[in-house]
């Protein structure tokens, strides 16, 4: 993960707007085809979902007709963001543009006069860069904002001098010979003897492969050139496959390149080894199943382990899961700790205390950079965020750390605002920070993707760093010796003595002063009147030789009863510790199987309340048919009631026509001539 550039321009959204113009999004159909001329198929498709997931929101439209497949492809990537807030859409849209175009913003808006300024600082000699073949020269430069450089600038807070590094908490930038590598940042070093190794990186939004050593006894930069294992089982292209993100760890006299992103990933996370003596790569075999492949991870070796946290998969997604590699059995293991583990993140910095001890520090998501610390106890896998001393680092992302004894310092990195100008030290064993130096101005120690080693200087520690990117690329080289001195003894975590042994202790040393005390006393007054009584001519020497002979067998019997009472004290302790300890263990393993408990628990509520739902569902619509089924009732009867009044109104009609006829024939005459 790159953090947004410390660049200058305008916010967000501004920014985003701006860098929409420039890859030309409006909204319209005619701005989709002409991003999809500057950029590959991809990144257009990213960089439309993004900007619908930015300016709508998230993807509520109908899916096109198979028969549209460019735009069925835009709505599967707009709709894959899903609920993704509109300001992290947009800081990400920038991040990828970044990546793709580092200069996007200075070519496009030159109208806008740019603050920064380049000036040059102290420089004995312009060092000549090759780059591409060709010989360039370059001149050392710092940049000042707001168009001239402030008055704390003018003194050079970053001195150069003749590889002299005499000053404690000042960085200082040496001179050196030979082809300086091709600037970069994500890349990866580490120290090997006398030798500081740097592979790979990012320049220009391009993956770089070439592999470069710095002498530190004559200070000069060489390429070296690298080949394939003959008995490495894969290709030559793998092998060499340019990378960023990845972690470059000294292992024996050889180096072990570990993860990283590349133009072709592969499904799970690769680990290199480069010999140093034979100058040859090989991939290292190992089992198990190991993490997705992933960039901006931390590694840290720890006795034979490499312990994995973190990082960024080929999709961007952002990861927090733990794994570690045993470099004895080459057998990878994931760990499920228990505790709070950090959220999600990538190019944060880890380091390990007294083999035991896993810190965790900053990183950034696509949209915000952290400043916490986490602490994992390596022993029972458990998370923790410890309270911490002193005035804690700014938030940032991108920065490096190394550790000398119990003192982790921390260099560089950034925001989505500005490089952070100071670097620190944290000592782990008080968890205490402090501010060890500060830079000012763009410079390449305010850079995010820098790389930081230690190594020895006329037998002291120097810290080294290299690269980064701050607005530019760099492959400058910078030092600081620190003034904080390792005061880590052996067993500094040991468990202090509980609290009813170190009474005991007390106690027990008090009693035996005061007993010495009292029986000194007693002896010279039972030595005293004997001599007296005896009327003897004892010397003093003579009486002194007999106190102090009376007095160490007394102090002797005392110090052998205290140490049997204490021994016995001390085993007690032993024993009801680990007592303890056991029952510790028996209560971490019931509530861990309270835990499965309770996650099983919660399936089966969930389970169960799905089940209410559909039942409440089934109900409702029960009661609906109900309703309808006593309205068809209450009709079928109306029908049956005019049904019946209808058949009985038809019988009485016939009965009355029947009897007409029959009467009319009965009828007498005379009633017949009667009628008119």
């Amino acid at each position: 993960m790159a953090i947004t550039r410390a660049t200058s321009g305008p916010a967000y959204p501004e920014r985003f707007y701006a860098a929409a113009s420039y890859v030309g999004l409006d909204g319209s159909d005619s701005s989709a085809k002409h991003v999809s001329s500057k950029f590959s198929n991809d990144t257009a498709l990213i960089f439309y979902a993004l900007y619908q997931q930015a300016t709508v929101g998230p993807c509520n439209t109908p899916k096109p007709s198979a028969w549209r497949p460019v735009e069925q492809s835009k709505w599967k990537s707009w709709q894959g963001l899903g609920t993704m807030p509109s300001i992290e859409a947009m800081r990400l849209f920038v991040k990828i543009l970044e990546e793709e175009n580092p200069d996007w913003y200075s070519s496009e808006f030159t109208d806008i006069p740019d603050p920064v300024v380049d000036v040059q600082i102290n420089q004995t000699k312009d060092e000549p860069v090759v780059e591409n073949g060709n010989s360039l020269s370059e001149t050392k430069t710092i940049s000042a904002e707001n168009g001239r450089l402030s008055e704390t600038q003018d003194k050079d807070v970053i001195s150069e001098v003749t590889n002299s590094v005499s000053v404690y908490n000042q960085w200082t930038a040496p001179q050196t010979s030979g082809q300086r590598p091709k600037a970069r940042y994500e890349h990866g070093a580490a120290v090997i003897q006398d030798k500081m190794y740097i592979y790979g990186g990012n320049h220009n939004g391009r993956y770089l492969g070439d592999l470069h050593a710095l002498d530190f006894k004559n200070w000069t930069w060489s390429r070296v050139e690298t080949k394939v294992a003959t008995e490495s089982e894969e290709t030559s292209p793998t092998l060499l496959s340019p990378c960023a993100g990845h972690t470059l760890i000294p292992w024996d006299n050889r180096l072990l390149s570990v993860g990283g992103h590349n133009k072709d990933p592969s499904e799970s996370m690769q680990v290199k080894v480069f010999d140093t003596h034979t100058c040859t790569w090989s991939m290292l075999k190992t089992y198990g199943k190991p993490p997705v492949s992933r960039g901006g991870q931390s590694v840290t070796i720890v006795g034979k382990t490499l312990v994995i946290f973190g990082g960024q998969d080929a999709k961007r997604s952002l990861l927090n899961d733990l794994y570690v590699l045993d470099l004895e059995t080459m057998t990878w293991d994931e760990i499920d700790a228990i505790g709070v583990s950090p959220s999600p993140r990538s190019d944060h910095a880890a380091a390990v205390h007294a083999e035991r001890y896993l810190l965790i520090f900053g990183g950034g998501s696509h949209a915000t950079c952290f400043g916490d610390l986490h602490v994992l106890d390596l022993q029972t896998m458990e998370w923790s965020r410890p309270a911490q001393q002193g005035e804690a680092p700014t938030p940032r992302s991108g920065h490096a750390g190394v550790t000398i004894g119990e003192n982790w310092f921390i260099v560089g990195g950034g925001d989505n605002k500005s490089g952070a100008s100071e670097s620190v030290v944290l000592n782990m064993s008080t968890l205490t920070w402090s501010v060890v130096a500060s830079v000012e101005g763009r410079v390449p120690l305010a850079s995010e993707g820098l790389s930081l080693v230690v190594s020895s200087y006329n037998g002291e520690d120097v810290l080294v760093a290299f690269g980064g990117y701050n607005g530019r690329y760099n492959n400058e080289i910078n030092l600081l010796k620190p003034s904080h001195k390792s005061t880590l003894q052996p067993k500094t975590l040991e468990p202090p003595l509980p609290v009813s042994l170190s009474a005991v202790n007390n106690a027990t040393t008090r009693d035996i002063e005061s007993e010495v005390e009292v029986s000194q006393e007693s002896r010279v007054r039972e030595i005293l009147m004997d001599n007296a009584n005896a009327g003897s001519e004892v010397s003093i020497a003579d009486t002194m030789w007999l106190l102090v002979e009376g007095n160490s067998e007394h102090i002797i019997a005392i110090l052998k009863s205290e140490k049997e009472e204490l021994e016995a004290s001390l085993n007690k302790e032993q024993m009801q510790t680990l007592q303890l300890r056991q029952e510790l263990a028996e209560g971490e393993s019931r509530n861990t199987d309270l835990n499965k408990e309770l996650q099983s628990v919660r399936g089966q509520l969930a389970t169960e309340q799905s089940r209410c739902f559909k039942l409440e569902v089934d109900v409702a619509e029960s009661r609906q048919k109900l309703q309808t089924l006593e309205t068809l009732q209450k009709e079928l009867e109306l029908l049956q009631r005019q049904k019946a009044a209808s058949e009985q109104a038809a019988t009485n009609s016939k009965r009355k026509s029947s009897g007409g006829v029959w009467g009319w024939l009965a009828e007498s005459p005379h009633e017949k001539d009667d009628s008119p």
